[in-house]
């Protein structure tokens, strides 16, 4: 319990002391006009109050990335409580602050956008096509995961295709609707029941005195199929959300058509992200009680021995720890969760489409034309992945790699443009996490036995392969900078 409440006071003091220097280093300026003021359409460029633009921010971001990521993440260990807190500070909170602030100073830009102004056209485009594809893996996901939530929960005995249906009608409603008419009026409420559901489990730690695992009990890999599990990097892929994900940097964009004000924005991005990592450790907390505890460790495993996913150990936690009525909040929060995150990808999706086939998204007709072949592929993947017994497995597999391969493009394109807009050094602030998340997703590819090529290569093959893109890549920064430098002498 003592690294637990460590954790909770590191993260809020790395927002109040952190989270304010990268603001001061962006340059934030309450006295220029935002695109929600000179683009109002009524639509997507919408002004709201900032206590609402941040509960939607946060819900968009959360998903079930800190819920169940959390609870996959937990099976490596205390390890976990390191990465959410120190990855969530340092690296995906910084991402997702320099990333909405780009994209509010650029007219409300969409992520593929800031990708080819910094990066080059070539980028942009193959980070348009990457980004949509990411989008419509979300919405696969977050359709899947509440239909099996209130399917095994609420109505066993239903054709789970029926919530299939309810969920993707709802989806296309929200994505079609002006963001102020059914996002900002019904997203702040959920909001605040995931918020109460994290708050629940805290409550419990206190009444239960659950025998949370410390860090000086040792880092060691507790995973349960360890030998072909090493913590680097797996469990950096498996917290798909709660330290870094290049997800809310595609929502950020949403939320940065809706300030007045660019002060808004440490609140919005900074704090939303670690507010994100504050659930995303409570969840980790709270499964780490149950894997390393021998009597209760037998409840995170199926009939046939094998872990439980994410989404059943969040009933294992709920109904294992509060009555019923306390328990179904819980399991609800987590569906609200899944539903706001995955509608509003495929509303990302929209907007990042219609931005480079240039067309007005203001008339109805223009948004269906664009969202309606998003929605059938989206479609495609949701039927397989619940017809297929491996297939959500699958999906959220890769979901969750390119989730964190579009936060590494990011942090690069964000890297430039500190490097281009500030002086001094203040590029490593995204440099470093950089290259840290080059190496985690470069290395994945190649000591990942089920999802890359770790079953031919060697792991220490692997690993090289790693770092020798991760040089690469640096030297690609480098090369760059010194011939943007040339450039602005020249200019000189």
């Amino acid at each position: 319990m003592v690294t637990f409440l460590i954790a909770l006071v590191v993260l809020l003091l790395g927002y109040l002391f952190y989270g304010k220097l990268v603001e001061r280093v962006f340059g934030a300026d309450p006295q220029r006009e935002t695109p929600a003021v000179t683009m109002a359409d009524g639509v997507d460029y919408v002004p709201m109050k900032p206590w609402r633009i941040f509960l939607i921010q946060f819900l968009n971001i959360a998903g079930v990335g800190p819920i169940c990521g959390a609870i996959m993440g937990a099976q490596f260990g205390t390890a976990s409580f390191l990465w959410i807190v120190f990855g969530s500070i340092f690296a995906g909170a910084v991402h997702d602050y320099l990333g909405g602030m780009i994209s509010l100073r650029d007219k409300g830009c969409s992520l593929p956008e800031i990708h080819g102004r910094y990066l080059g056209n070539g980028m942009k485009q193959v980070m348009r096509f990457f980004t949509i594809i990411l989008m419509i893996l979300v919405g696969a996901v977050f359709v899947n995961t509440p239909a099996v939530l209130l399917n095994n929960n609420f109505t066993p005995g239903m054709s789970i295709f029926v919530w299939v249906g309810i969920i993707f009608a709802y989806y296309l409603i929200a994505t079609l609707l002006p963001i102020d008419k059914l996002i900002g009026r019904i997203y702040p409420v959920f909001g605040f029941l995931l918020l109460g559901m994290a708050v629940a489990i805290v409550v419990a730690f206190f009444v239960y005195r659950p025998d949370i695992p410390e860090l000086w009990s040792g880092l060691q890999n507790r995973h349960p199929d360890a030998a072909h599990n090493p913590i680097f990097p797996m469990m950096f892929i498996s917290i798909a959300c709660g330290a870094i994900s290049g997800f809310h940097a595609t929502q950020s964009p949403l939320m940065a058509r809706c300030m007045v004000n660019e002060k808004q924005g440490r609140p919005i991005f900074y704090g939303a992200m670690i507010t994100e990592g504050v659930v995303a450790l409570i969840w980790a907390a709270a499964a780490t009680v149950f894997y390393h505890d021998p009597v209760l460790a037998q409840k995170t495993i199926t009939p046939d021995g094998h872990p439980l996913g994410g989404n059943a150990m969040v009933g294992v936690i709920a109904n294992e720890w509060f009555p019923t009525v306390i328990a179904v909040i819980c399991i609800l929060g987590v569906i609200s969760a899944a539903v706001t995150s995955g509608d509003t990808a495929l509303r990302s999706a929209r907007l990042i489409a219609a931005d480079f086939m240039h067309v007005d998204q203001k008339p109805v007709r223009n948004r269906l034309f664009v969202a309606l072949p998003i929605f059938v592929v989206a479609a495609g993947l949701l039927v397989y992945s619940l017809i297929d017994a491996k297939g959500f497995d699958v999906i959220w597999r890769y979901f969750a790699w390119a989730n964190q391969l579009l936060a590494t493009v990011t942090l690069w394109a964000i890297s430039v443009y500190l490097r281009r807009h500030k002086s001094g050094c203040w590029f490593l602030m995204t440099l470093l996490p950089a290259l840290f998340m080059t190496m985690v997703t470069g290395s994945f590819l190649f000591v990942a036995e089920k999802e890359g090529f770790g079953a031919i290569l060697s792991r220490p093959v692997g690993y090289g392969i790693g770092a020798a893109i991760t040089i690469a890549m640096l030297a690609i920064f480098c090369l760059k900078g010194k011939k943007d430098g040339n450039q602005v002498k020249k200019q000189a």
